[in-house]
């Protein structure tokens, strides 16, 4: 029995020895093929936007890309951008362009804007769209903006002027955008995102995480939602491209490490609040488009289209962590 026992421990060490010999002789490639692999795999049919945008390709190195509207002037006119705004649920609202979104969260007390889009459109889709739906701009308390990039800060500026809109963003992204060259107006340092701080307004409150990975700052968002007698939860994640350069303090693998730990742990706080909707600042990864023309058809009894599932919302997060685990590797 003793030299049973010795050689079955001699054939267990062999074995590990070999796992850890075929392990070391992977190769980079491969290494990142099975985390694209796995990245493929969560998207699914819901999260090809994503995947596509930011998963690497092995035949050539990935793109660095930059959110801004490449190809078009300063001021677009508005037929480039504009669409109509539309009511989702019975307390949010998309008020956003055909490519870059914002949200109208209605409250007891007033409106929460999540993100600003451009200076250039900010009046004509957030301010005119609330009008069109039958809200009132002057009702806007607070503007949380995901990160500081003009897609989404130009027109917070303009919010807070005309309509004493608060504006919340992280420390690091109000670093970024006073320091900003850019020639949009540049909001008035004013709330101060902390890590799970719960921004209150009347009978809702949502909760704003530290999520830096886009930007140095970028802020993901949980919100309640309501449909009918049925409520909901949506997780909205703040950064999505890898168009961070990088610096010597600061390289682009430290950038992408923090977004590959900031999406794993944002799924983490998703699946805890029982998320069962996704939310993007481009309307493109949320499926917005497809989801708006379908709720034009909506019945009362049919399944909502933005209600996709725990499971689903999670399955993106997990298409954003595999996907800068990949790049992080071919980049090595």
């Amino acid at each position: 029995m003793d030299a049973y026992r010795a050689g079955t421990a001699l054939f267990l060490v062999a074995v590990a020895v070999s796992g850890a010999v075929n392990a070391s002789a992977q190769t980079v490639a491969e290494r990142v093929e099975q985390h694209v692999a796995a990245a493929r795999q969560a998207a699914g049919e819901q999260h090809l936007a994503l995947f596509n945008r930011i998963c690497p390709s092995l035949a050539e190195p990935p793109e660095i890309i930059d959110d801004s509207p490449v190809g078009l002037p300063a001021t677009p006119g508005r037929e480039l951008w504009y669409t109509e705004p539309v009511q989702v649920f019975d307390n949010l609202y998309y008020v956003g362009q055909t490519e870059y979104s914002a949200w109208a969260l209605e409250t007891s007390e007033g409106i929460i804007v999540i993100d600003a889009i451009f200076d250039y459109s900010v009046e004509a889709e957030i301010a005119e769209g609330l009008r069109t739906l039958g809200l009132d701009p002057n009702d806007i308390e607070y503007v949380i903006i995901s990160h500081g990039h003009g897609d989404h800060v130009g027109g917070a500026a303009f919010l807070q002027q005309e309509f004493g809109a608060r504006v919340v963003m992280a420390e690091a992204d109000w670093d970024l955008v006073e320091a900003s060259t850019a020639d949009w107006p540049k909001p008035r340092r004013d709330i101060v995102a902390t890590d799970g701080q719960q921004i209150r307004l009347g009978d809702t409150s949502v909760t704003v995480y530290l999520t830096p990975g886009h930007t140095p700052g970028t802020i993901s968002t949980v919100l309640p939602l309501r449909d009918g007698d049925r409520t909901h939860v949506a997780a909205y994640w703040g950064g999505t491209a890898f168009n961070f350069q990088g610096s010597e303090e600061f390289p682009r693998d430290y950038w992408l490490r923090a977004y590959r730990d900031s999406a794993e742990r944002f799924r983490a706080i998703a699946r805890a609040a029982y998320a069962d909707v996704l939310l993007s600042n481009h309307p493109s990864f949320d499926g917005t488009p497809a989801k708006v023309a379908a709720l034009a058809e909506h019945e009362p009894d049919d399944p909502h289209p933005y209600v996709i599932g725990n499971d689903i919302v999670s399955s993106y997060l997990t298409v954003a962590q595999e996907c800068a685990e990949a790049t992080l590797l071919s980049e090595d």
